[in-house]
């Protein structure tokens, strides 16, 4: 238990030899004009005594050991983590509020759906560091990368069609998935970017090439899911984004397509994540500071009850 433990301030010690010349040089002098009869509650057998003195000595020796703050450091790694770091990308354009896509729930939109599915898979992958980015008009990031996944449930819960526009930034979305990924250190980044649209030219800011360019760059596997009919999304677009990354191009016509997308998706290779490693100091002054506190009160209550000095 006591392993390793070290004093943050070492030179108090030398604080003891106050006291040894004290005890030495100090001694306690009762002259009769100021107590007359203090000589006859004085016994020479009390003042000796050898269990005054140890208290009295235990005492100081422990407040000075308090003083002296020992600690010890402890250190605290956080569970390693063996999973991916993947960016949810999640377009929130106008053209989401479609309803029928979940014949389970015809009323619900298919932004509902994708919601719904998208939690699940978050809850599945607990190993994974995961962020979040959502797009429309303009793309942002809803939450940076993280191991939380009952937050990143939370924040895609709160997710709403049109916030951030009502056309379609397919290109930027996918940068900004990839920005989102450059900081990190793992070895599998994976991109998996989901629409049901094509890219609005008048508001996509980022030609598809440097978009392509930027994930290669970054080694981030970009896995695209167009969801919709057929003719809903731009297929030959997600299939040259997923060639050209490593990934794989999905289509889903239903809820229960996409379940099944993001199901295989869910069998992706796996990679080490390095795990940080803090150091925390522990103290233990508590422990001599009682012991001295106790010691010096027995001291105290003999002392006055034996009338010794």
């Amino acid at each position: 238990m006591f392993d390793g433990i070290y004093f943050e301030f070492p030179k108090i010690a030398f604080v003891i030899f106050f006291f040894i010349a004290c005890e030495t040089l100090c001694k306690m002098k009762l002259p009769s004009i100021y107590f007359p009869h203090a000589s006859q509650f004085m016994k020479s057998n009390i003042a000796t005594s050898k269990l005054l003195f140890f208290l009295k000595w235990i005492g100081i020796v422990m407040l000075i050991l308090a003083l002296m703050s020992p600690v010890k450091d402890e250190p605290y790694e956080l569970t390693p983590k063996q999973g991916h770091e993947i960016a949810l990308i999640l377009d929130a354009s106008q053209s989401m509020e479609v309803r029928g896509f979940d014949m389970n729930d015809p009323m619900a939109t298919r932004f509902d759906v994708v919601k719904k599915i998208v939690r699940d898979f978050i809850q599945k992958r607990k190993s994974d560091n995961i962020g979040l980015v959502v797009f429309g008009v303009y793309s942002f990031i809803a939450s940076p990368l993280t191991y939380d996944e009952h937050i990143l449930s939370r924040i895609v819960s709160q997710l709403q069609i049109g916030m951030a526009g009502k056309y379609t930034a397919l290109y930027e979305a996918l940068a900004q998935g990839v920005n989102l990924l450059k900081i990190s250190k793992a070895k599998s980044k994976v991109a998996i970017l989901l629409t049901d649209g094509y890219s609005t030219p008048q508001v996509d800011k980022i030609p598809l090439d440097v978009a392509i360019d930027l994930a290669k760059k970054e080694g981030v596997k970009v896995y695209p899911i167009g969801i919709g009919g057929p003719n809903e999304y731009n297929r030959a677009v997600l299939v040259k984004i997923a060639k050209e990354t490593g990934g794989v191009a999905f289509g889903a016509s239903s809820a229960d397509e996409l379940k099944a997308v993001y199901a295989k998706i869910d069998a992706l290779e796996k990679s080490d994540i390095k795990n940080e490693t803090f150091t925390y100091l522990k103290y233990y002054y508590f422990y001599p500071l009682f012991i001295g506190l106790i010691s010096l009160m027995l001291y105290i209550y003999l002392r006055n009850k034996r009338g010794s000095a």
